[in-house]
């Protein structure tokens, strides 16, 4: 991997993600977020690896993270966004980057230099997207392996942010438990049901996370459209991947 990949996106390009083109409101919450990040992080620790997942799919996971690696880049630290949704990736789609190179080719052997992830955007903000599709995401997220790269990775950031599927579709968040230093939980008003949740945080602490906390996504004053979950089709998507597209560019 020698040539740049994470220099596609503009801020015209990322308005419906990026905190800074939001509303006022919007904004404020990512930077209250940061600063609470400061008072549950474990003291110590060089840098925090902050996982980012939902009970289902759909909660706004994935903006969280982009957003929280944004802000706390913007306040200087040197941050490094991980998209480890290795079943449906979404980090490179809303940022319009490209996916590969990615997580999986560096789990697969491949070496990498890590400006090649560096974006325009911030100088210390740096984003790996997810690379191709395995057929063994648990297990690739799971391996000696990615304890190495984030060994690594570890020594060359202030924090680390990595989006990971939801809890309760699949196993994979649950196989980084001993990389995070802390697990976020997003959830959606008028969307996350009670039991979901409930069943969420009963994984992650047989699994023994430090759970941080919830964000609360899409939260408004007045009543909105209530979205029920498809349940059994984003389970579908989750369990048998489109492995046999083509990566998006």
């Amino acid at each position: 991997m020698t040539k740049k990949q994470t220099k596609a996106f503009s801020v015209n390009d990322s308005k419906k993600t990026l905190h800074r083109n939001l509303e006022f409101i919007a904004t404020e919450q990512y930077k209250l977020l940061r600063t609470n990040l400061e008072f549950t992080l474990p003291e110590g620790d060089a840098c925090p690896v902050i996982g980012v997942t939902s009970p289902m799919r759909g909660e706004g996971k994935s903006t969280t993270a982009i957003n929280l690696s944004y802000v706390l880049a913007e306040k200087g630290s040197r941050v490094l966004l991980i998209d480890g949704d290795l079943r449906l990736p979404s980090v490179a789609k809303k940022m319009f980057i490209p996916s590969t190179p990615g997580l999986t080719d560096l789990l697969m052997g491949n070496t990498f230099n890590v400006n090649e992830f560096q974006t325009d955007l911030l100088k210390n903000w740096y984003i790996i997207p997810s690379g191709h599709i395995p057929p063994n995401p648990s297990e690739l997220l799971g391996s000696r392996r990615m304890e190495a790269i984030f060994t690594k990775l570890r020594e060359m950031f202030d924090y680390i942010v990595i989006d990971l599927p939801p809890v309760n579709l699949v196993s994979d968040a649950l196989s980084v438990a001993n990389l995070v230093s802390g697990m976020i939980v997003v959830i959606r008003e008028d969307y996350t049901e009670k039991k979901e949740l409930e069943r969420c945080f009963r994984q992650l602490k047989l699994s023994n996370f430090n759970i941080l906390g919830c964000v609360m996504n899409n939260s408004k004053a007045e009543m909105g459209t209530y979205n029920r979950y498809k349940t059994q089709k984003y389970y579908k998507e989750y369990a048998y991947p489109p492995s046999n597209k083509e990566p998006e560019a």
